[in-house]
């Protein structure tokens, strides 16, 4: 599960980076990357939002900062 939890990171930081891009420069990265290749700009739209949904639902239970070690209150 920590290979899948690492990529759904990657595929956030990518996402994030993007709209901040687009909201400071009004550049778009990904379509930068894909311009041409609809299918695949939209192929990474989905996998960032399919792995905000990942994070969302297992965030607590992979997460070191949000977990409590055991015997600590």
């Amino acid at each position: 599960m920590k290979g899948l939890h690492m990529a759904a990171v990657i595929l956030l930081l990518v996402g994030g980076l993007n709209w901040l891009l687009v909201g400071l420069f009004s550049w778009n990265l990904v379509h930068f990357i894909l311009g041409s290749m609809n299918v695949l700009e939209n192929l990474v739209y989905i996998l960032v939002g399919i792995s905000a949904l990942y994070l969302l639902f297992s965030h607590k239970a992979e997460c070191l900062v949000c977990v409590k070690p055991k015997g600590k209150r």
